[in-house]
């Protein structure tokens, strides 16, 4: 199978594929020297952003090159008139070759490193590990680190202590005011810690070619409209009700509104037609609250599977408020087994905790899943790691296109691509919005847009539109704010 390739605009490279991108760039003709000079430029822009009058800078360099990019920047910083102080993590004589000749291009004092080297400072440089770092801080650059404290910081690459892989916090981190990272960002940037560790990330250009990417064909992205924009879904002249596609959700008898809300971002998100399938009890309940929307009772399973085939489906959504039961199940598979695009959520998920290889085996059209970490879990019990390490293992196995929920959401399809998604607010945590995520998906398959790119959409539009509100933000008001949104994306699809 050909695999799709992800935007070079939007990529995000592993700490493996950042080494080959040097490399590849230095064996292209780009020399070293030149990299370390303008990656040390780019990190003394950035503490000249956050204090314009020269003032007192301490700079942390480690042993590696990222001790290199901090000699050069503490040059350039003492040349336009900064009060510099510098510490080193190791002897210069050991420093790597291109580090070792701008530690001698450095005329002042090396100390060292010790939390005293920060003693007067207005600002930081953190440039004692880069990305790559693989166990955790002790010693001297452990107590220094937690000597930073609320000092404004300016990390080179990640803030020391940052696994640039998964985000985690390998013994302690600072918290940057600014993040200077160079050619693409890694995935420590946007996953949990390291997302909130960073502050604002800024991606430097160096002098890297864009042509090393086809070599090392990254497989993750930040996810932004750039990796899904040119799928998305928009209204023809031509087109009618039956055409835009018609959405079926499974709605609960007792918990309704899940399945409401759920209806009405699939509607909003594009979906010509939308159908509630529910418990006769619940009818007017739904018919109420919906007019634009059809509700259908159903009995039993044969009666909703009738429903697939009479009404031109060609979306489904089943979990939402749907409770746990055999029925749900049967319908899960049941769907599954005609191979119309399905997104299941919630309790669709949960009622497979003892049977998920069954739900696997039967997935044979576009799917989405969509978990939080609960319902991950029970999905995936042996699976561990990183979000994205998680989310990737479990679209491997399940073979659907896995949408793991949180601050920090990341969605994984089976062939290997995935698109961490670093817009969505905290706002978020409230009832609901998982429900309205999960709509918009819904409503982006049904018409037709491939499963990877649909999650990876609802997910930002998710995001975007609860950014966009700001504080009080309730399920509700996400429905109301896709609009403006989906106006926006739109524009630039023209």
């Amino acid at each position: 199978m050909t695999q799709s390739r992800l935007p070079e605009n939007a990529v995000v490279l592993t700490v493996a594929e950042m080494a080959k991108a040097d490399r590849l760039a230095i064996e292209g003709g780009v020399p070293g020297l030149d990299l370390m000079e303008a990656a040390g430029r780019a990190v003394a822009r950035a503490v000249v952003g956050l204090r314009r009058r020269p003032g007192a800078v301490a700079v942390l360099c480690g042993p590696g090159n990222n001790g290199g990019d901090g000699f050069v920047a503490a040059r350039l910083l003492h040349a336009d008139g900064w009060n510099v102080r510098l510490g080193l993590l190791g002897d210069p004589e050991k420093l790597p070759p291109d580090a070792k000749t701008n530690a001698k291009r450095w005329s002042g004092a090396i100390e060292a490193l010790s939390p005293a080297v920060l003693d007067g400072a207005d600002i930081v440089i953190d440039a004692l590990f880069g990305a790559g770092l693989a166990r955790p801080l002790d010693g001297p650059a452990l107590t220094t680190i937690e000597a930073i404290g609320a000092r404004p910081c300016v990390a080179v690459d990640v803030p020391s202590g940052i696994d640039g892989n998964t985000g985690a916090v390998l013994g302690a981190a600072p918290r940057a005011a600014v993040t200077v990272t160079f050619f693409r960002k890694k995935p420590g940037h946007l996953l949990l810690p390291g997302r909130s560790r960073c502050g604002e990330t800024v991606v430097a250009d160096i002098g890297i070619p864009t042509t090393v990417l086809s070599t090392i064909a990254p497989r993750q992205a930040e996810n932004r409209p750039a990796v899904w924009l040119s799928d998305l879904p928009a209204p023809r002249p031509e087109d009618h009700k039956y055409s835009r596609g018609h959405a079926l959700v499974g709605g609960g008898g007792q918990m309704t509104g899940a399945a409401r809300m759920a209806a009405r971002a699939a509607q909003r998100a594009g979906a010509g037609m939308v159908t509630i399938a529910c418990p006769q009890e619940a009818v007017t309940v739904y018919k109420v609250a919906m007019e634009s929307v059809l509700v259908h009772p159903v009995r039993d399973t044969a009666t909703f599977a009738n429903l697939l085939t009479e009404r031109r489906v060609r979306g489904v959504l089943l979990g939402p408020g749907a409770g746990l039961h055999g029925g749900l199940r049967e319908r899960v598979l049941a769907v599954l087994g005609t191979g119309i695009a399905t997104v299941l959520d919630a309790d669709a998920l949960s009622v497979f905790e003892s049977g998920a290889e069954l739900l696997f085996e039967r997935i044979q059209g576009p799917c989405i899943l969509t978990p939080h970490d609960g319902e991950f879990r029970r999905l995936f019990p042996d699976i561990e790691g990183d979000r994205l390490a998680r989310a990737r293992a479990a679209a491997s196995r399940s073979g659907a296109v896995v949408l793991l929920k949180g601050y920090d959401t990341v969605v994984a399809a089976p062939d290997g691509r995935a698109a961490i998604t670093a817009n969505a607010p905290a706002d978020l945590a409230t009832a609901g919005s998982g429900d309205v995520l999960s709509g918009i998906a819904l409503g982006l398959v049904t018409q037709g847009m491939p499963p990877f790119e649909a999650a990876a959409a609802a997910a930002w539009i998710h995001g975007a539109t609860a950014s966009r509100h700001g504080a009080g933000l309730i399920a509700e008001d996400l429905i109301a704010g896709m609009p403006a949104v989906l106006s926006g994306l739109r524009a630039l699809q023209t």
